[in-house]
């Protein structure tokens, strides 16, 4: 198996992880404070990651590294889990999902300028194609959305794309899995410390589909995911393998609509089928 090949069916596995993320998200902050879940899910994922590291002797990243993996944190363990748990209490996870096929360009444009890649201009035609097709179905929600929640999704898209573009960056260097980990370790103290300042007073109330989403967020969303995504990226070019996210909300509303019950309306099923052909066109154009 070639080097791409193998890049695009890791990164399908990470895209196939991460579409359970907000519809698990949804589930958790109906019963869970927000904040609460973000920094909680981050203190899990990175005891864990922590014991990866030390079984495994893993060395240390160098001092040049530091700054990526604080940008990686602030990305993907802290900005986008943070912002997506926010916008899920005004809008449907089958809303939001819907704006993950922002991600690709968000990562496109992020490889641009952290990874050094260059896309041909026919990439850029079909990304910023499934991109409007997006940001035209949460324009025409109208009264059925939430400005406040899209708002929140789009900043999570943003912070999110820079996360994936630097921790593919230096992933190169570091190793896929190694980003991750690290960047969990490295945000470990604050998330316990403020694990335990939002811990609410009791859990008695906390049903069992709370207890399985906040284990899914933590262990496949914030690591088993990024493992895969990751290394899939470094393989098959951050822009290339970064498409299939357009499957993302494929997968997402399917979840969403038989765990959830959550209503999956004929112009959702449209738009996604519509920005799932784009990746087609943007992964041929890509290098």
């Amino acid at each position: 198996m070639d080097r791409m090949a193998s890049g695009f069916i890791n990164g399908l596995i990470g895209v196939v992880i991460f579409s359970g993320s907000l519809p698990a998200t949804r589930v958790a902050v109906m019963q869970l404070d927000p904040l609460f879940l973000t920094v909680a899910r981050a203190a899990i994922a990175g005891l864990l990651a922590l014991c990866l590291l030390f079984v495994f002797r893993q060395r240390r990243p160098s001092r040049s590294d530091i700054v990526s993996l604080v940008v990686v944190a602030l990305g993907v363990v802290v900005g986008f889990p943070l912002l997506t748990a926010l916008a899920l209490q005004h809008v449907t996870s089958a809303h939001s999902i819907v704006f993950v096929g922002l991600l690709p360009l968000a990562t496109a444009i992020f490889g641009v300028l952290r990874g050094g890649e260059r896309p041909k201009p026919a990439f850029w035609i079909f990304s910023s194609l499934g991109s409007a097709l997006v940001a035209g179905f949460a324009l025409l929600q109208g009264g059925a959305a939430s400005p406040i929640g899209d708002a929140l999704m789009l900043a999570a898209i943003i912070v999110c794309g820079l996360g994936y573009a630097e921790g593919a960056r230096l992933s190169r260097t570091l190793g896929g899995w190694q980003v991750i980990c690290w960047a969990l370790v490295l945000s470990l103290p604050m998330m316990i410390v403020l694990s335990l300042a939002l811990m609410p007073p009791t859990f008695s109330g906390v049903a069992l589909p709370t207890w399985l989403s906040l284990a899914y967020v933590s262990l496949f969303s914030m690591l088993i995911g990024f493992i895969f995504w990751y290394r899939g990226l470094v393989q098959g070019g951050i822009a290339a393998v970064g498409q299939l996210q357009l499957l993302q909300p494929f997968f997402g509303l399917a979840l969403a609509a038989t765990l959830l019950h959550e209503p999956v309306s004929w112009t959702m099923l449209a738009v996604t089928v519509a920005v799932i052909l784009c990746v087609a066109g943007a992964r041929r154009f890509a290098r």
